[in-house]
């Protein structure tokens, strides 16, 4: 049964279905850190883009190796693998960031609307929450999410170059 289970997630749609699972599964986290209040910074926006982008490129994948078009599903798995090895550095930088090696953004997130007086703006700055990049609000098991970042990612674009790679359907 085991080997089964293996043999079907070898395949090209079973890798696709694989990085399209763990993408949701960290959205879908990074969205209930959120929702308990664990704001994200600027740099971890940016760390979601390669899985949104899974969200459209895994089905492609799957679906363009399932019919044998064996060329798009490789151009979509490499383009996933790119994405998630870009997210692998840019975590890293997060990372050093976090444990001050690096110099984070100089800009902040957070919406500022202009202010038609000085009490409007003192107001405006009073409600607007900076959450900065240097100060990781949440450790699991001793590692940040940017640090869990790096991990999840580096481990996606393996999957998704070792879906690159094979050239046969299956």
């Amino acid at each position: 049964m085991l080997a089964g289970l293996i043999s079907v997630l070898m395949t090209q749609r079973g890798l696709a279905s694989l990085i399209l699972s763990a993408s949701i599964a960290t959205i879908i986290g990074a969205w209930t850190y959120e929702h308990l209040g664990y704001l994200p910074c600027e740099l971890c926006y940016k760390e979601r883009v390669p899985y949104y982008a899974a969200f459209l490129l895994a089905p492609v994948a799957a679906m363009a190796a399932q019919n044998g078009r064996l060329a798009l599903a490789r151009g979509a798995f490499w383009l996933m693998a790119l994405l998630f090895a870009g997210d692998v550095a840019l975590s890293i930088y997060h990372s050093g960031v976090e444990w001050k090696i690096f110099a984070g953004p100089s800009d902040c997130s957070g919406p500022l609307t202009t202010a038609a007086t000085v009490d409007d703006f003192m107001q405006q700055l009073r409600n607007v929450k900076v959450v900065r990049c240097d100060e990781p609000n949440l450790w699991v098991m001793g590692l940040t999410l940017a640090n869990w970042n790096v991990v999840v990612c580096a481990a996606l674009a393996g999957v998704a170059a070792l879906a690159g790679l094979r050239s046969t359907r299956r």
